[in-house]
């Protein structure tokens, strides 16, 4: 982070009750309701992935505020992790199977993503450990920026306030606005650990070419997931639909309600990822996300 931008990372141990939060959060819109539901299937698993890179990344900083900027990410994430395990149980109260894709995502986390580069036992020695560990570091550098350009869209959204459950809005905004404020800690992890400029740049391109349709994919499946076991009357049969008709439809209806970030807006933030200058510094307002925090119910009631 640029020194007038930089500040301690600190963890909110924040809390939600989801007992009165609707099945359709976002009142009207089953659609973006359940590919934002989505995110509660993948990120618990995800993001405690993250802090296990992390750690073992630590060791290999060398500089004392990149790694205090580390250790505030971990903390961080694994809180995360913890409000959307909890927000997994508010699905199933409604009645909804998580199992199946939870599956898919623990296989993608604790073995394809593990220690053993690609659940490869065999490949797992010295001589692989540290370059297994960088691209691993990589990969959350470039998950990240996703997660940064989301909260920075989060941060500028007016329509969940105006139509969204306020546990639930509190919920995603806090932890978005947690993710604009760290958002530069994977990259510079990932830059510092590299040995030269040239591996820096082309193992981020490379990273983001695997990155980029893996997320379009979790994302598209988690939704399609919740919505095929909608028995609200009004969900039609998008559940059952391929993915270049969900990310069509992810345009439509969020250039209409706004409610969730379009395909285009997220082809757009991968573009800039590739540009020699780019920096996630430049992808987010801190300041705003702090304001955004200072008045959130979940976090204020953390801080007391």
């Amino acid at each position: 982070m640029p020194a007038q931008d930089h500040h301690a990372l600190k963890a909110r141990r924040v809390h939600f009750d989801f007992d009165d939060t609707p099945l359709h959060w976002l009142r009207g819109d089953p659609f973006s309701t359940h590919m934002i539901n989505g995110i509660h299937m993948l990120l618990p698993e995800g993001e405690l992935w993250f802090c296990r890179v992390f750690n073992k990344a630590l060791p290999l900083v060398e500089d004392d505020e990149l790694r205090k900027d580390v250790q505030g990410f971990i903390r961080q994430e694994a809180i995360h992790s913890r409000a959307h395990t909890k927000a997994q149980g508010y699905l199933e109260a409604h009645g909804l199977t998580l199992d199946e894709y939870r599956d898919r995502v623990t296989w993608l986390f604790q073995t394809l993503l593990d220690e053993a580069p690609l659940g490869i036992r065999a490949l797992q020695n010295r001589a692989t450990d540290k370059p297994w560990l960088i691209i691993r570091v990589g990969l959350v550098a470039a998950i990240e920026h996703f997660t940064g350009v989301l909260g920075q869209w989060a941060m500028d959204n007016e329509s969940w306030e105006r139509d969204g459950d306020p546990t639930m809005v509190d919920l995603f905004k806090w932890h978005l606005a947690e993710e604009v404020e760290h958002r530069s800690v994977a990259f510079d992890l990932f830059e510092h650990l590299c040995r030269t400029q040239l591996g820096f740049y082309v193992g981020r391109q490379a990273l983001m070419a695997l990155v980029f349709p893996l997320f379009l994919h979790f994302i598209a499946e988690g939704g399609r997931t919740l919505y095929r076991q909608d028995p609200s009357p009004e969900v039609r049969c998008w559940g059952w639909q391929m993915l270049p008709r969900i990310l069509a439809q992810l345009e439509r209806v969020g250039h209409r309600t706004e409610n969730v970030p379009t395909f285009s807006f997220l082809v757009r933030a991968s573009l800039r990822w590739v540009m020699p200058g780019f920096h996630p510094e430049h992808e987010g307002d801190t300041e705003q996300a702090l304001r955004y925090l200072a008045r959130s119910p979940a976090a204020m009631a953390a801080a007391q």
